[in-house]
């Protein structure tokens, strides 16, 4: 006879445990006497519930000062939505909270019963935001990649969540079946030709509400680490004035494009500047900054998730 399998086993009796606590609201003692465990053995299985992920806890009251600083946003820089979580200050990382945050808009704009295109970006922080994604079922929707999926090597890009979503969400998805960045402005015109692709970017165009990331252009810019361009090609961008890339096209601190050099031979799809779009970048942080700053005072976003010391960062005089 085959033995159970133990980590199975284990998380089984875990997520037991983190159901009786979190949703039927039973102490750990209690759970102890309806598991047949010791008190410290339940707490153990509460903890593992979370920190394997099988439990996920969101906040369900508003913080007074993080919707103050939600509407000075909306107000300050006519965003049509705004929302700020809270900040730790002894966390460095660039997704804590705001990924929470964004998967909570998504699922909001899933569940709509009216149909809905909606547009993905790519980037480490959507990428924790699809993570924290319940399933849900939307058959009525359809979800585009705004960005090329492919790496240059050839492989699949690893940041690029249109496949992350697609396995979360019962939606037509449309990858966009392109390199990041072309060999060439040629190239990108040809690949851009195809029937195929037209059909994507249109569709990418009639976005109701998409939601991208923004990139830093520091020395370990995802652009750069991941492989999409060179030190020398990072440089350049700099030296003209780039402070950050958005779907991999690169702004200056106005949020212009600019001129030439990789912007010429980025293949994602233009974001959509319909009058009812909505274009919600998630980002937080020291580094996300002056491209935040940038794609707020371009217009290229009329959405934001950020956090409380970035909100005020942004908000000071």
């Amino acid at each position: 006879m085959a033995k159970p399998d133990v980590t199975s086993t284990r998380l089984d009796d875990a997520a037991r445990a983190g159901w009786l606590y979190y949703v039927a609201g039973n102490t750990q003692d209690e759970i102890a006497v309806k598991l047949g465990i010791s008190r410290q053995s339940a707490q153990r299985m509460v903890s593992l519930a979370v920190s394997e992920g099988l439990v996920k806890v969101r906040l369900d009251h508003p913080i007074a000062h993080c919707l103050d600083l939600a509407e000075q946003l909306k107000q300050r820089f006519d965003l049509k939505m705004a929302e700020v979580v809270p900040t730790d200050p002894a966390s460095t990382s660039t997704t804590l909270g705001v990924a929470d945050a964004a998967a909570a808009e998504m699922t909001r704009w899933l569940k709509s019963e009216a149909p809905i295109v909606l547009g993905i970006g790519t980037g480490r922080t959507l990428k924790a935001a699809i993570e924290q994604l319940s399933p849900i079922e939307c058959p009525q929707h359809k979800v585009v990649s705004l960005t090329g999926n492919i790496s240059p090597d050839g492989s699949a890009a690893y940041y690029n969540v249109i496949f992350n979503i697609a396995d979360k969400i019962k939606a037509r998805s449309f990858p966009m079946p392109l390199p990041v960045i072309a060999s060439s402005p040629e190239e990108r015109e040809l690949l851009h030709s195809q029937a195929m692709i037209r059909s994507v970017l249109e569709l990418a165009a009639q976005a109701n509400v998409a939601f991208v990331g923004i990139g830093d252009l520091d020395d370990d810019a995802p652009l750069y680490i991941d492989g999409f361009i060179s030190r020398d090609e990072l440089l350049a961008l700099r030296r003209a004035g780039a402070v950050c890339e958005i779907t991999g096209r690169a702004y200056d601190r106005d949020g212009v494009p600019i001129a030439g050099l990789t912007n010429d031979r980025v293949a994602s799809a233009p974001m959509p500047f319909h009058e009812s779009a909505f274009v919600i970048a998630i980002a937080k942080g020291e580094r996300k900054m002056p491209g935040i700053a940038a794609a707020i005072k371009g217009r290229l976003i009329n959405g934001l998730i950020t956090d409380e010391q970035t909100a005020e960062r942004l908000l000071a005089p």
